[in-house]
């Protein structure tokens, strides 16, 4: 489990492939401190196990799911990824509890500058923008965000991003055409898909004369 809080933008020094299965060893520096193998960190938002570690160094087997469905896939040797290391019990979280499962990418639309904060528009697949509302929390890449603006209309959402975030993740280093990682909120996903779950079935109910005891 992770908090949304990036601890570091790392290096990746190599990628390997074998049998579809893609190795990434990246430079945690001293956020492999205590970390072993088996032990699990969040890459651009995508929760990863460690399988090597060596002088701070880490490797990540990334099987295609994971490829296909994050930015991974397209992440090349010399790339800057946003790091988490897991949450620990009675420390502060300053983000959303989050489980590092990636539902999609979203596509940079637009990009906003404006009195020293940045807006990114971005495209959503349409399954999933019933789990975004305003001011409701997204993961980008990772980064525990506040949804500023929801379009549902284009299925499109803005976020606004401080200077601290630009500086800290890979969210300032994206232009216009980019694909970031998307972790929805799962508790909203738990009570979307229940509410209409139960509309669903009270429809069904009203539909086929049946009566609610």
């Amino acid at each position: 489990m992770y908090t949304g809080i990036v601890q570091g933008l790392r290096p990746v020094l190599g990628i390997q492939s074998a049998g579809g299965v893609r190795r990434f060893e990246i430079d945690l520096g001293t956020l492999a401190d205590d970390l072993e193998i088996g032990g699990s960190v969040a890459v651009n938002g995508v929760c990863l196990t460690a399988t090597e570690i060596s002088d701070g160094h880490v490797a990540f087997d990334v099987i295609p799911e994971s490829l296909a469905r994050s930015n991974l896939g397209s992440v090349s040797v010399g790339d800057l990824v946003n790091i988490e290391r897991s949450m620990k019990y009675g420390t502060e979280i300053g983000g959303h509890i989050l489980s590092g499962h990636i539902a999609c990418t979203a596509r940079i639309e637009r990009i906003q500058a404006d009195d020293g904060q940045r807006t990114l528009s971005l495209a959503i697949p349409e399954s999933w923008m019933r789990y975004l509302m305003h001011k409701g929390f997204v993961a980008l890449d990772g980064a525990s965000i506040t949804i500023a603006t929801v379009d549902r209309a284009r299925n499109e959402i803005g976020v606004s991003l401080i200077p601290e975030t630009l500086a800290r993740t890979t969210l300032g280093r994206y232009v216009v055409g980019d694909r970031v990682n998307v972790e929805v909120d799962a508790q909203t996903q738990a009570v979307v898909d229940t509410v209409e779950r139960l509309m669903g079935d009270a429809d069904w109910r009203r539909r086929s004369g049946l009566a609610a005891n």
